[in-house]
């Protein structure tokens, strides 16, 4: 089943107010943040509000993940105990590097004897994971090993690899590209990075545009305005539904069954489009069964 991942936004855990919010905004999913968004001394705190907030409930078909602390941090065990008890849809792991990371990850929920459901996303932001990625997505075919995506993380991959980041990111686009195309022959999802500037309201929108033509499955948020244009800009136009529908019911005739090719509204149209027409409709049949 195809799952709408438009908008996940980060929600800071030690932030009270802010998880409250998070069971009310019209975003695909939330991220609540163990990492960047919380001070080294409010770890312990935020660990233990993000638990209570994932007891509670209450997000309805949002998709809940916590971003752990990096491996290379004395928290990330006590994160990953938490969830593996907490349950949310998923972790989100920063700065994996390896598979060696994965694994470390995947034996410790075992460990704690987390549920299957509990997947794990690994955030790609280092020169290592661009150079692995698809050594690091081939692991989606380990079942044990949880994989089930990717975030993107230009900041940290500015910071280390000394890369500008300018407007267009066509500095980026390289690896992005290389990024992408690995998750995608997995089967794996993956979500561009956040858009820092989020009072540039065009600048934002011109991202996303160019996020979804690229292939990205979604996009990660920092802040709740945002939410609005990035659904938008991921969510299929109307007339590409109902084109899509009108693909499938022409495939569906029976004078068409053997086809490779039909002829459509003066066009060619081949069983290609027939699948890529399926998963405009799973989509925005998803979208609209999360009400819009």
């Amino acid at each position: 089943m195809i799952r709408p991942r438009r908008s996940l936004l980060f929600m800071p855990g030690s932030n009270l107010r802010a998880l409250e919010k998070a069971r009310t905004l019209p975003a695909d999913g939330i991220i609540l943040d163990l990492e960047d968004a919380v001070a080294p001394d409010a770890k312990g705190v935020a660990r233990d509000q993000i638990a209570q907030a994932i007891a509670a409930g209450g997000f309805g078909k949002r998709e809940v993940l916590i971003r752990i602390n990096g491996l290379d941090t004395p928290w990330w065990e006590d994160d990953l105990a938490m969830a593996a008890k907490a349950v949310p849809d998923g972790v989100l792991v920063p700065k994996v590097s390896s598979v060696a990371d994965l694994a470390s990850v995947a034996d410790r929920l075992a460990g704690h004897a987390a549920p299957a459901s509990l997947k794990v996303w690994a955030m790609i932001e280092t020169a290592f994971a661009i150079l692995r990625v698809e050594e690091l997505s081939a692991q989606a075919q380990r079942p044990e090993m949880r994989l089930a995506g990717y975030v993107m993380g230009p900041n940290d991959i500015a910071r280390e690899t000394r890369i500008r980041m300018v407007e267009g990111r066509a500095t980026m686009l390289p690896f992005y590209t290389s990024c992408i195309l690995a998750a995608h022959a997995y089967g794996l999802e993956i979500l561009d990075g956040p858009y820092s500037d989020f009072s540039n309201a065009a600048g934002f929108a011109a991202e996303c545009a160019q996020s979804r033509d690229m292939g990205f499955d979604g996009k990660t948020l920092i802040h709740p305005s945002q939410i609005e244009a990035c659904n938008a800009a991921f969510t299929p136009p109307a007339d590409e539904v109902a084109q899509a529908r009108k693909i499938l019911a022409a495939f569906a005739q029976p004078e068409n069954a053997g086809r490779g090719a039909i002829q459509l509204d003066g066009r060619m149209v081949e069983r290609l489009h027939a699948e890529i027409a399926k998963r405009t409709i799973a989509i925005a049949d998803a979208i609209a069964a999360m009400g819009g």
